[in-house]
């Protein structure tokens, strides 16, 4: 039989089991966890580099902290695999992301060990507030601890959480992860700030007290905490204030992060001490794989690679819709699509200005970025920040386009409504990723824009079909002004020819199939759907109903008018969307043409394959077709 290349590792079902282990046999575990988490990742689609660069730490949390009793917070919940692997989940990870498996994130319904669910950034400060304020409330005594990275501490709800964090004084350790990444490299103030610490004489200092306080193990913690204050006095040189101090909290570092056994000593004092405390670690993203360090970006969430030697790998069965055939359309992501259409579009309108929240690579921006240096902003992880920096923007004359998820779009409705919607500013919003996103799962769907953004008045809302449509709505987006949102789906689409900008009337709809009987309204991703389920059905009408706000109320009276049913379908909750305007639209007219509404149910949807929600959800053709036999269309066998 072979011998094990996780020994250690295949000894642990539980954080207990880990501290049976010996401190000095604590590095070659997270050794062996980095190993297992390569081969985890290599059939593609997890995350990667961030889980690697936070192994070493998470090794150090359960080996001081009771868990699940003691708290353990991961702000986004990306980096945890590690955290996985050590409570009892090694046996499942393979099933990671996949449906009916674990989750690509920390939840708290999949263990008790994950203290809560999450998939958004800056989120665990004010969760540990929380947990800490009710543990006092209640007369408990557990500890809590939050891990948060310098990119996530970005975020407006981290830094207001910190705020109150130090008014309250509730006991908490907050373990900062300062790899200088998000997914991009961080972007800031802060961020700047904190990478000069590592090259300043009084840092290298610290880093010697360090050492020295933990080579005399019985010497009080208090006199190594005296040395690092002396060290970071100057942390905001030359005006000699700590921030964190500053607000009330303790700060400890910066400090190694790959060294488990300096973290070991100060984590089991800090978590004693009274108050709030920042332990300061500095760790690399992609830590042990060479080429993962060399490139954390490229590996923050690769896809399909040789864990040997990292090359990429083909993705199977994606087939020929992302191969580059001679003689065949090209395909690219829509992400690329949307970058290709305002780098071009930003040399023909030099009042255009892309602005985006830490989503440089995947909005498609890189090249863009490198364009127009000086017509992009890079926010950080502060989706609110990108959307009131537009409105501002706006004012004084430019056309801004934020380029955001639809799901963190969410985190700004209010800036939305109040910020740029009240005035009819010229803003855009491209949301990428509108609808299902698949393995990600129910905090990344973006399947509820269409209701909420439908609800605010002055916004227009558009859903291209394909790239060349995009470049029409953004053409026709930047003539209208007002509020517009451009949204389209993750996946991929056909090339558009470069510079080449379609006129579209906003507003106007698209009839694709002849038909009065039973007619499917259905745009952006839904309208492949449709399209697969209408073949073979000529008598079925099919409109591309490209824009959701306003509706083309011209061809929807026709339709309704004349049609014995309609059938609306779309890739967002049903609950507020384009079938409920479809609905409204009619009733306000006073007509009563039966329509079913097809959308993605009024429930969150877990991890599985876009296809797979898709099809459980009700909208993929094969249920369009069914639909289309309970209204009496004759819909043959195998079609």
């Amino acid at each position: 039989m072979a011998q094990s290349t996780t020994p250690l590792l295949d000894t642990i079902d539980s954080p207990d089991d880990l501290k049976k282990l010996r401190r000095d046999q604590l590095p070659a575990l997270a050794q062996e966890l980095r190993g297992e988490i390569v081969q985890l990742a290599a059939p593609g689609g997890l995350h990667l580099a961030s889980s690697l660069g936070a192994t070493d730490l998470i090794v150090a949390l359960h080996y001081v902290l009771n868990s699940p009793r003691d708290r353990i917070l991961f702000d986004v919940g990306h980096q945890a695999y590690a955290h996985k692997l050590l409570t009892g989940r090694r046996k499942q990870m393979p099933t990671i992301k996949k449906e009916g498996g674990l989750s690509g994130f920390t939840k708290v319904s999949e263990s008790p060990h994950d203290a809560i669910t999450v998939g958004h950034a800056s989120t665990s400060l004010a969760n540990a507030l929380g947990m800490a304020t009710a543990r006092d409330a209640l007369g408990q005594d557990y500890k809590v601890a939050a891990v948060i990275g310098d990119g996530a501490l970005t975020g407006g709800m981290a830094l207001a959480a910190l705020n109150t964090i130090g008014d309250t004084q509730r006991r908490m350790l907050i373990v900062l992860n300062h790899n200088e990444m998000s997914i991009s490299e961080n972007v800031g103030a802060m961020s700047k700030f904190m990478r000069t610490l590592q090259v300043q004489k009084w840092f290298q200092e610290g880093e010697g007290a360090s050492k020295k306080a933990l080579g005399a193990v019985s010497r009080p913690l208090m006199d190594f905490m005296s040395r690092a204050k002396s060290s970071t006095r100057h942390f905001f040189d030359p005006a000699s204030v700590n921030p964190f101090a500053a607000m009330g909290v303790r700060y400890v570092g910066p400090v190694d992060g790959h060294n488990i056994q300096e973290m070991v000593y100060l984590m089991e004092r800090l978590t004693e001490l009274d108050g709030p405390t920042i332990l300061h670690v500095v760790t690399r993203k992609g830590k042990g794989l060479t080429y993962a360090e060399e490139d954390p970006i490229k590996w923050h969430g690769p896809s399909r690679f040789d864990p040997a030697t990292g090359q990429s790998l083909p993705v199977q069965g994606l087939g020929s819709s992302v191969a580059l055939v001679a003689g065949e359309p090209v395909r690219q992501s829509w992400s690329a699509a949307f970058g290709d259409a305002m780098t071009e579009l930003s040399r023909l309108d030099p009042r255009a200005y892309v602005i985006t929240p830490a989503m440089r690579e995947g909005s498609g921006l890189v090249g863009y970025s490198k364009a127009h240096p000086n017509r992009y902003l890079d926010v950080g992880i502060a989706e609110d920040v990108a959307v009131t920096a537009a409105a501002g923007m706006a004012l004084q004359g430019l056309k801004p386009v934020v380029a955001i998820y639809s799901t963190f779009l969410q985190r700004a409705y209010d800036q939305v409504l109040h910020d740029v919607a009240i005035e009819n500013l010229d803003v855009i919003f491209a949301v990428d990723r509108g609808g299902v996103v698949g393995a990600d799962g129910a905090t990344h769907n973006g399947v509820f824009d269409l209701s909420f953004m439908r609800s605010i008045p002055n916004v227009r809302i558009g859903l291209p079909r394909t790239a060349s449509e995009l470049r029409g709505m953004l053409k026709e987006a930047m003539r209208v002004g007002g509020p517009v949102a451009i949204r389209y789906p993750r996946g991929d689409t056909l090339q558009a020819v470069p510079n080449s900008w379609p006129d579209l009337k906003w507003g106007e709809w698209e009839r694709l199939q002849a038909g009065q009987d039973v007619v499917v309204l259905a745009g952006g991703k839904a309208l492949e759907y449709a399209e697969a389920a209408l073949e073979g059905l000529p008598g079925v009408g099919l409109v591309n109903a490209r824009f959701v706000k306003p509706l083309d109320l011209e061809m929807l009276r026709e339709v309704a008018t004349h049609a014995r049913a309609i059938v609306t379908v779309e890739d967002n909750t049903v609950l507020g969307g384009f079938g409920s305007a479809v609905l409204e639209q009619l009733s306000a007219w006073g007509l009563s043409t039966p329509v079913r509404v097809l959308g993605i149910p009024d429930e969150f949807q877990e991890h599985a394959s876009v296809e797979r929600v898709h099809a459980r959800s009700g909208i993929d053709a094969q249920a369009i077709r069914t639909v289309l036999a309970e209204l009496g269309v004759d819909v043959p066998l195998g079609v």
